[in-house]
């Protein structure tokens, strides 16, 4: 039989994977800035409206498991327009009524959208690139992600600045999620189009081919609970390493600016410190990639975990030094390079790690680890700075950041070597 499969290239997937990612986070990044401000306008509290914008990162926890079973079940195309519907249903319900009930409602069903969006265009290039070009892959998609949120909060400042009204910028989400419908149906099916290709991967992984019968009773068979207890070991383990390193990403965007305001620096001085650090970070994301496929997975995440938490623990130790606002923008700097050369990591090492069959239900589990670390790290620092000193709370999160270095240096290697051939699934 001749496999008449489209070859593997960049501009194939520039289109299905990038575009919509680009425009569902330029919506995303327009609207999150925004959140606490109309939370205030609707008379929350200083409390109640970050309680509010972080119901954002509690629905992606919460959807990450159910967006897992979805994606297996319904394919990666549906559930990318699916997920961009249930943001414009999201962003209705938030305007629908003038509370702060109905905004936190639509907030968390944003979450929602954004686990299953996200999981569903990871588990396409997990499927779809090959081993050789993943990590630059992934590491592009992280990078088009952060530069959606970067671009997205220039646009709801232009919206602002023109209308007067805080909700308006909502309407940017609806858009860009019409958007990302309207390209989804206008693009042929990546599934149908490279779906040979997916199956003749994952027959040189096994050894034997399958028809696309098997094919399709595998994946029925691989739920995400079972995911979970046939991968408890890689999960519990390289899981752990991910979970750290989620969280003091999560630290550092909120560390930054507390310790901008802790230390007396001006606003606007603060503000071109960290868009300078940011804009770092964005250029970063494809030499990432490129470290990663050239020389491992470890060389990307043990170097981005030493530079984060050695990048808290400086800070913890110059707060009350007589420059410290240097050390302060030496070390948004650092951070930002540290977060950059890491860009994609996460993503890279669930890909390896996946079944090339029907990777979405454990990379839902994986998610799920990652994003619990995302959400608990600004607890850790509201609760040791409450408790202590923002000082001891760096130097908390710094200690985790080096935790994390250590064990992704003992379980990468043993998971995921320098050249990943086919996930490790044992219990193990």
């Amino acid at each position: 039989m001749t496999d008449t499969t489209p070859p593997y290239s960049w501009r194939a997937i520039i289109l299905p994977a990038y575009l919509p990612t680009l425009l569902f986070s330029l919506g995303e990044g327009a609207m999150i800035p925004v959140i606490p401000v109309v939370a205030t306008e609707r008379g929350a509290s200083l409390a109640l409206a970050g309680l509010i914008a972080a119901m954002l990162m509690v629905g992606e926890l919460v959807g990450d498991l159910p967006a897992g079973w979805l994606v297996a079940r319904i394919g990666e195309r549906n559930a990318m327009m699916g997920g961009a519907l249930l943001a414009v249903i999201a962003v209705l319900i938030a305007l629908a009524a003038p509370t702060t009930f109905a905004l936190a409602i639509g907030v968390f069903l944003l979450g929602l959208a954004t686990a299953v969006f996200g999981l569903a265009r990871h588990a396409f290039l997990t499927s779809y690139v090959p081993e050789r070009t993943r990590a630059r892959a992934l590491s592009t998609l992280a990078g088009v992600f952060r530069g959606g949120h970067a671009a997205g909060p220039f646009v709801a400042a232009a919206l602002i600045a023109w209308t007067g009204s805080a909700e308006i910028v909502f309407w940017v989400l609806v858009a860009s999620s019409f958007a990302v419908v309207v390209v989804l149906l206008v693009l042929p099916d990546p599934e149908r189009v490279f779906g040979a290709a997916r199956l003749a991967r994952a027959a040189s992984v096994s050894g034997e081919p399958l028809t696309e019968g098997e094919a399709e009773a595998d994946a029925a068979s691989h739920g995400v609970f079972r995911a979970i207890v046939t991968h408890r070991g890689v999960l519990a383990r390289i899981g752990s390493g991910v979970g750290l390193l989620a969280a003091i990403r999560a630290s550092r965007t909120v560390i930054i600016p507390l310790w901008a305001v802790s230390i007396g620096m001006p606003p606007e001085t603060a503000a071109l410190v960290i868009g300078v650090a940011a804009a770092i970070d964005f250029a970063l994301f494809y030499v990432s990639g490129q470290i990663m496929d050239r020389f491992g997975r470890l060389w990307s995440a043990v170097p981005g975990l030493i530079g984060l938490g050695t990048g808290h623990l400086v800070l913890a130790l110059t707060h009350d030094l007589p420059g410290n606002e240097v050390w302060f923008a030496v070390v948004a700097v650092l951070l930002g390079v540290a977060n950059g050369l890491s860009s994609g990591v996460i993503l890279t090492l669930g890909a390896d790690l996946a079944p090339k069959m029907n990777p979405a239900p454990f990379l839902g589990a994986f998610r799920t680890i990652g994003d619990a670390g995302g959400a608990a790290a600004p607890l850790i620092v509201a609760g040791v700075t409450s408790l202590v000193s923002i000082m001891a709370a760096s130097a908390t999160m710094g200690v985790l950041g080096l935790v994390g270095a250590v064990v992704m240096w003992r379980y990468i290697p043993r998971y995921v070597p320098r050249r990943p051939h086919r996930p490790y699934s044992s219990g193990g």
